[in-house]
């Protein structure tokens, strides 16, 4: 076959054995896109290449295509840090900026930032899905921050707070800038640099945690 008819090759036949990796992908990018209420799952499909059969072989609804983008879009990164955060050697100080920043990189600057927005406009009409999110999502993020406060509290590098406000303190600018990102950014009001609000919110957060 030549370069070209490669190029060209239809879709359909090109992905017609879709994964349900691809098939996530196509539901994320649909659901903030569109919202999860206004997406159908014959939009997935056909994003994907695929027919609406082909997708119920994977998966039996839209929420448990849902369930799968946070599971392996999300969970599995969650996971990730959790075992990273277990063998980590240096200052919680350090953990923490790494922390943060992992989580802008390959969550919150990525389409899945676009979730927390999705999750707070349709928890309400969803709430089976909302209590999966917190449970899986919210809840576990929240240990992360816990895990890294109390590990600077017993070295003696951070100072004791009330750690059920503290981690959510430590969250919240996160979860703004993700907000902002999926909300204002669209629109041309791209006026916050990630990196540099990250830098200057785990600065402000240091400073009020750290031992004098």
């Amino acid at each position: 076959m030549c370069p070209l008819a490669i190029l060209i090759e239809p879709r359909w036949e090109r992905r017609k054995d879709a994964r349900p990796g691809e098939l996530a992908t196509a539901a994320l990018e649909l659901f903030i896109e569109k919202g999860f209420s206004a997406t159908r799952l014959d939009d997935i499909a056909k994003r994907a290449g695929v027919s609406k059969g082909t997708l119920y072989l994977y998966f039996d609804s839209k929420e448990a295509l849902f369930k799968s983008v946070i599971q392996e879009g999300i969970v599995s990164r969650i996971t990730e840090f959790e075992a990273f955060m277990r063998t980590y050697e240096g200052q919680s100080a350090d953990l923490l900026r790494d922390l943060i920043n992992t989580w802008w990189d390959q969550i919150g600057g990525t389409k899945l930032g676009g979730i927390t927005k999705l999750m707070m406009s349709e928890s309400g009409n969803f709430p089976e899905l909302a209590a999966f999110y917190h449970d899986e999502v919210i809840t576990r993020a929240m240990g992360l921050f816990v895990y890294v406060i109390e590990r600077g509290i017993q070295a003696g590098e951070f100072r004791a707070l009330p750690m059920e406000y503290v981690p959510r303190i430590c969250a919240a600018p996160v979860v703004m800038l993700m907000l902002w990102q999926h909300s204002f950014d669209v629109c041309g009001a791209k006026d916050i640099d990630p990196h540099a609000y990250l830098k200057t919110h785990t600065d402000m957060l240091l400073h009020s945690l750290m031992m004098r």
